[in-house]
């Protein structure tokens, strides 16, 4: 079973999301539900993490996230047209795309060359740094748990996944 075929349905994805916990450990799913009925947050700018290394917090901008989902599916692209399997990953930090990777575990021979750690490497290295507070990782599905300990080590301040966008929240470390 490849890592990345957990998230298909969306019972799974609705499963997942209701097990990972947020803010004081409350659910993100009904957390997220929570926002929406109680605040009104349907449409606007909904904040998704706060970074306790920067006071500012990473917001979720409707508009500008769909940018970052073409890129990542373009990066998905990339490695199905390359020979590998349909993953694709970018890493955003303040607007801008500071790294991006299609998948490598079959034409890399590499079985940690996911789309995710590729675009984590690849921020890392246009940086110059392995800190990566304040960075945002899309991806085109859930990121395995590798994947997101690796983000979680990166310091990455947010996940978000899938060609209908779902916010992950802040990588957890999960090995």
């Amino acid at each position: 079973m490849d890592n990345h075929e957990h998230t298909a349905g969306a019972e799974r994805v609705r499963h997942m999301k209701t097990n990972r916990t947020g803010v004081a450990g409350a659910p993100v799913y009904y957390r997220r539900s929570f926002l929406t009925r109680c605040l009104g947050l349907s449409g606007g700018i909904i904040v998704l993490a706060v970074n306790a290394e920067e006071s500012s917090p990473i917001v979720w901008n409707p508009s500008e996230h769909s940018v970052f989902v073409e890129q990542a599916l373009a990066m998905k692209d990339l490695a199905v047209k390359g020979g590998d399997q349909p993953y694709g990953a970018i890493v955003v930090k303040n607007g801008q795309v500071v790294g991006s990777g299609p998948s490598r575990v079959i034409t890399g021979q590499d079985p940690t060359a996911h789309a995710e750690m590729e675009a984590i490497r690849d921020a890392a290295k246009r940086m110059g740094s392995r800190d990566l507070s304040g960075c945002i990782l899309y991806s085109t599905s859930r990121p395995c748990r590798m994947c997101e300990t690796a983000a979680y080590w990166a310091k990455i301040s947010a996940m978000n996944f899938g060609e209908t966008p779902v916010q992950a929240g802040k990588p957890e470390y999960g090995c």
